[in-house]
């Protein structure tokens, strides 16, 4: 015959049950990619199979434009961010990573306003948003600080690190 038999009826050889024989027993069911009924259950699967996009990734141009115009938001990231790599190591290390805090803190605007992002689009827009945006700050605020002849002085810090951190 045509393979082993099961309770629910003849299997094929490749251990999935024909087409013609597929019944659903459950109360809620939808069709797949070919159209065939599948479970929907609120349980995660065991195995797998494909992830959703992120909302917001898709092209930041149309399909038939060139591979960097398709993907011009992350391009400008990271351009803005090798930017500042490269100064910093030519020497200038507080406009360098203010480049970079910058580049970040463009990357949050551009997920927050922008509706396709392409692959600037990691997450879901509210933790791609904070996440830029948090890292943004902290880089562009760590540069104001740098010393020698910080931009930026934080009065409670002096203070706080001489409670921390004693010769004693």
């Amino acid at each position: 015959m045509g393979g082993p038999e099961t309770p629910e009826g003849p299997e094929t050889p490749g251990g999935h049950e024909a087409p013609e024989d597929l019944t659903v027993r459950d109360p809620i069911s939808a069709p797949d990619a070919e159209g065939r009924p599948r479970r929907v259950t609120r349980r995660f699967p065991l195995f797998t199979r494909d992830t959703a996009r992120p909302e917001g990734g898709g092209r930041a141009a149309p399909g038939d434009a060139p591979a960097p115009a398709r993907q011009w938001p992350v391009l400008a990231v990271l351009g803005l961010a090798g930017l500042g790599l490269l100064i910093t190591a030519f020497g200038q290390f507080r406009l360098g990573t203010l480049l970079i805090g910058a580049a970040l803190l463009g990357g949050g605007a551009m997920r927050w306003l922008l509706p396709d992002v392409g692959m600037l689009a990691v997450r879901s827009r509210f933790t791609d948003i904070v996440t830029y945006g948090l890292l943004g700050t902290v880089i562009v605020l760590l540069a104001l600080m740098a010393q020698p002849d910080p931009l930026l002085q934080i009065p409670f810090l002096k203070d706080t690190l001489h409670f921390t951190v004693t010769n004693e």
